[in-house]
């Protein structure tokens, strides 16, 4: 039995005193978005009673519930078609034994390479074209493109150390390729998904440039969009700022906490997970 001494006091004070300072934009964000619009100046002062009306304006306002049902639509769809491609695309190379498959891989992981900035021109030229500027389907398109070199090379990592046994065994059973891979290999890849899936969502659901981009002045507001509506060139409104944003993190703040488990033992690598 470990018994308590004073490093553990000293390892816990620390720790609790790391807690506290990440707890400090949390506090910022209550203290600001419960503040009375009117009351004490300065961004750190809480008015009494806390003006929960704020949270009930800025919803209405900024018309966050369809906005919600949007990002979640974009986020579902965008993710699913980021694990369902890159899945089978890391599959497909780490399995395949051509000299192809390698050269493919890399140029996948090239992606890495160049921000997105460098393709936001032609891209908006292209969609423009194609008349989908106002279409939540062209920031879908954008963030599978997006994400897919990322994706692929989480699911690589982890198939290389994914035993060849399964695959073989269901081989001699009859079962055909793609059978194979959606009855037998995907599930064995479920931690790297819920990795894949989570950090993907994040990033998509807080994502700002790319739906101001494509989806101002049309009907398919997302999350970030709604919190910038109480935003003007002569200054913001602060209390409904931050009230707005606390409504629209909470649908994902909710998804990652039933996935973080999955996240873990993604990183840690999975068969052991």
């Amino acid at each position: 039995m470990n018994r308590y001494t004073w490093r553990t006091f000293g390892l816990e004070a620390v720790l609790i005193l790391v807690a506290v300072v990440f707890m400090i934009p949390l506090f910022v964000l209550v203290a600001v978005a419960l503040r009375d619009v009117n009351g004490v100046e300065g961004f750190l002062g809480f008015t009494w009673p806390l003006n929960f009306s704020n949270l009930v304006t800025a919803w209405v306002e900024s018309a966050m519930g369809p906005s919600i049902v949007n990002s979640a639509v974009i986020t579902s769809v965008s993710v699913i078609l980021i694990i369902a491609l890159s899945s089978t695309a890391a599959y497909t190379l780490t399995r395949r034994t051509q000299h192809w498959s390698r050269g493919l891989f890399y140029l996948f992981l090239a992606g890495f390479l160049f921000p997105g900035q460098l393709a936001m021109l032609p891209l908006y030229l292209a969609f423009a074209s194609l008349g989908l500027v106002g279409n939540p389907l062209a920031v879908i398109l954008i963030n599978v493109g997006g994400f897919m070199p990322f994706a692929i090379f989480l699911y690589a990592a982890f198939l290389r150390d994914l035993p060849r046994e399964y695959e073989e065994a269901a081989t001699i059973d009859g079962a055909k390729p793609l059978r194979m891979y959606w009855a037998v290999v995907f599930p064995l890849l479920r931690p790297v998904t819920g990795t894949v899936g989570i950090l993907t969502a994040l990033s998509i659901w807080n994502d700002f440039f790319t739906p101001l981009l494509y989806l101002t002045g049309s009907d398919s507001q997302t999350a970030p969009l709604s919190v910038y509506t109480f935003v003007s060139i002569y200054g913001a409104n602060w209390p409904l700022v931050f009230s707005a944003l606390i409504t629209s993190v909470i649908p994902i703040l909710i998804a990652y906490f039933l996935m973080q488990r999955f996240i873990m033992q993604g990183f840690a690598s999975g068969l052991k997970g």
